[in-house]
Parts: structure tokens; sequence; C-alpha cells
């Protein structure tokens, strides 16, 4: 999608140019600042595998799936909340009879994704960096409290952000209370479901920075004929997008 800027109030579609109307870019964190679902998908292979004495594969992250859906409203998104999905799912696929060693260990798993190291995905820092210069940066995440919060600490970015959300959902209710001037904002994440569509909705502008592992409760369908949606393949394409460049 090639949008080019040459002079000041340039319309594409009926709107102003991007880099006539921001002031604030807005991030996500997880799979679009650092690894996360990478780490998540290897503790649930391990679950699987502890497991299959009792069912396949298959049906093992169906269930799986099905109770994290069922949790989210009372556990929130997080390590925590998975961990104890993985619990219950242990518990209705053995009828209650899974040994206590399986429930310790996935315990363990969950205690080592709370304490896995920070991975910044390739030209994040450069990038939020670079785009900081011009325009203030906020981050909008979802997830348990602490563990955000320790992440962002160790990602070694908290300095470049002038404010951060760490959120239960990310709906339109949530992006109209802390955008005070949604079409000046542009939020940037890998997820269609929870950084796009609901930032479009409430007016502001949204890039997509897809990851390589999609979480399935965060698909959506892509807006692609939205005239604020834009769509990068890597973080490192923003500061181009935003100079109307790309």
């Amino acid at each position: 999608m090639a949008h080019t800027c040459h002079e000041k109030r340039v319309l594409h579609r009926g709107e102003i140019c991007v880099v006539d109307r921001l002031t604030t870019l807005a991030f996500d964190a997880d799979d679009t600042l650092w690894h996360n679902e990478t780490f998540f998908q290897l503790t649930q292979e391990r679950f699987v595998e502890l497991l299959s004495p009792h069912n396949d594969a298959e049906d093992l992250q169906a269930r799986l799936l099905e109770t994290e859906k069922r949790n989210i409203g009372r556990y929130g998104f997080g390590v925590k909340g998975f961990t104890l999905s993985m619990i219950e799912t242990a518990l209705e696929v053995t009828n209650g009879q899974v040994p206590g060693a399986v429930i310790q260990e996935i315990l363990a798993n969950g205690r080592d994704l709370l304490a896995h190291p920070v991975e910044l995905l390739p030209g994040v820092k450069e990038t939020l960096t670079e785009v900081s210069e011009q325009h203030r940066l906020t981050l909008v995440t979802k997830g348990d409290l602490l563990h955000q919060e320790e992440k962002l600490a160790a990602s070694g970015l908290g300095d470049l952000f002038s404010d951060v959300h760490i959120v239960s959902q990310k709906e339109p209710a949530t992006y109209r209370r802390i955008f005070e001037t949604p079409d000046r904002v542009m939020m940037v994440g890998n997820s269609m479901k929870s950084d796009i569509l609901p930032v479009l909705e409430v007016g502001g502008w949204a890039t997509f920075v897809p990851f390589h592992i999609e979480w399935e409760l965060e698909r959506a369908d892509t807006p692609n004929n939205h005239p604020r949606f834009r769509q990068i393949s890597t973080i490192r394409e923003l500061p181009d997008l935003l100079r109307g460049s790309a």
C-alpha cells in the first residue's frame, strides 16, 4: 500500500495525509515490540505432550482453546490465566484423575513463562527511538499488570513512552477512554481484533504489523479498504510510512 504526501494537506480517499494529522503513536507490546506468542506455543506443545496418554494432540489443543475462551472473562489475558486454563483442561480430559506430577509440571512451565527474558523484535528500539523525535509515544497492552510492568522494565524501552496503559480488554470503550483525540493517534500492533478494528471504530488510525504466529482468539477480517488502515511488513517500515513514502 503506497501513499506519498507531496505537500502539507494532501488527501487520500477523503482523509488528510497521515503525517499531517498524527501527534501520538500508540503501540501494542506482546508480539509487536517483543516475542510472546512463541513462548506460549512452546508451553502449549509441552502441555500436549504431558496429556498425550489421555487424548490426541488436536483434541487437546481444541479443548484448551475452549477453556481459554471460557476463562478470559474470569482470569483475563496473560500467563496466569493460561496456566489455570491448562490445569482445568488437564482435569477435564482425565476426569479428575490427572497425576499430581503433571499438575506440578504445568505450574512449573507457567512460572518459566513468567520468568522468560524479554526478547525485542528486530528493529524495535531503533524504530521507536526515531519516531519518538516527532511523536508522543504511548503503550497500550493487555495482560497481567505485574508481568507486563516487569516486561516493560526489562525491555529497556520504558523511557521512550510518555504513558503506559495495561488494560484487561482492548475494545472501543478502552480506546475512547485513553485517546482524547483519536483522529490524531495511530495504533501500531499485531492483532487485527484488538489493535486495529476498535481503534478504527473510534476514529483513530491503525497500522497492522503481522507476527508470524497468530493466536486464534485474536483473528479478525482485514479492513483493506478502510481509509485509516495501513499495513507494513515489519516495524522498521514505520518511519517511512509516517513520512508518507510507504
